[in-house]
């Protein structure tokens, strides 16, 4: 028998079981559900299969039929801007939603796509802030390149470097000019968040902590006089947007499950399951409240979704089941 990863499965009901795990479902979900919610090992036969399964079918596969074949897709061309416009359809934003759907640079399609942004986002030299230096870029980036196996790429390293340079003294970030952090700002622990434990060095666990910190302290939910909105809908893809099941994402996996400051969170998150016991998206991206937010979205985007909004969703139901797993095996 595969030693479990957790100290226990999740109790889940055979229904929802099979709607996850079943030939229907999408290959991501099967893994995530496997591993993150059952408790299965990396090296269980299923899990194994169906992580192979991931980039030949379902949604990374139909992703990846529109990729050009040096690894971009939409806007062919030589500059990076071309990777990231027009949102959310270009290189920079399925490369994310690649990665959250657990494919690596062992595919060749991946490899082309990550070493494209290395190649194009980085001076000789450098790290992928460029020269604006948005924690919502670098910290997506790095994420994601992480994910795909990046993480020793020596502009890798140097783009942690600038995240930790980067962080505000109360301990979160912010992507544009300010003394202060945002909730919204959350790209910058979901990267560091990336790092293996054995691999982050004393600096980058103590940025980690002073984050973690400034999400705690805010209750995942709490910043300014009059509550967004959009902070209480559950999307996906996110891209650079933040919502309370982003925030429980990034702490119940870094190990703050059970600080009593995430309960209001969890509260939330209970609240949205249905009565059929799956969580559904409530929107996609942007989904924008100007008047609060302060701002709005410049250019053409062109929003993004694996599944249709307000129906159970199997990603909305895998990631709330990861977050509940990681909390109550505490």
């Amino acid at each position: 028998m595969i030693e479990s990863t957790l100290p226990f499965a999740m109790r889940v009901s055979p229904r929802i079981r099979r709607w996850l795990t079943g030939p229907d479902s999408d290959p991501s979900v099967r893994v995530r559900f496997w591993v993150e919610v059952d408790g299965r090992s990396r090296e269980d036969p299923r899990v194994r299969e169906a992580q192979r399964a991931i980039g030949r079918t379902g949604w990374a596969a139909s992703i990846l039929d529109f990729q050009w074949p040096d690894g971009h897709w939409v806007t062919p061309g030589t500059s990076g801007r071309e990777l990231y416009r027009p949102k959310y359809v270009a290189t920079n934003w399925l490369a994310i939603v690649l990665a959250d759907l657990g494919m690596t640079r062992s595919d060749p399609r991946i490899r082309r796509t990550a070493e494209m942004i290395l190649d194009r986002w980085s001076p000789r030299g450098g790290d992928l802030s460029g020269k604006t230096g948005e924690i919502c870029v670098t910290g997506n980036a790095v994420r994601t390149l992480i994910r795909f196996g990046y993480l020793e790429h020596p502009v890798v390293q140097r783009s942690i470097a600038w995240i930790l340079r980067a962080q505000k003294t109360d301990g979160g970030w912010h992507c544009f000019p300010s003394r202060t952090s945002t909730l919204d700002g959350w790209e910058g622990l979901a990267a560091l968040a990336e790092i293996p434990e054995e691999a982050r060095g004393e600096s980058i666990q103590k940025s980690i902590e002073r984050g973690a910190e400034f999400y705690l302290r805010h209750h995942l939910m709490e910043e300014g006089r009059t509550r967004y909105p959009p902070w209480f809908r559950i999307h996906y893809p996110n891209h650079y947007y933040y919502d309370i099941l982003v925030g429980l994402r990034i702490l119940a996996r870094l190990g703050y499950g059970d600080d009593r400051r995430i309960a209001p969170a969890i509260r939330w998150l209970r609240t949205k399951r249905r009565a059929d016991g799956t969580w559904a998206l409530d929107g996609a991206h942007p989904d924008l409240d100007p008047a609060l937010a302060g701002y709005s979205l410049r250019g053409l985007g062109f929003p993004m979704l694996l599944e249709p909004v307000t129906l159970p969703s199997r990603w909305a139901t895998v990631e709330a089941l990861s977050v509940l797993a990681r909390i109550e095996a505490r």
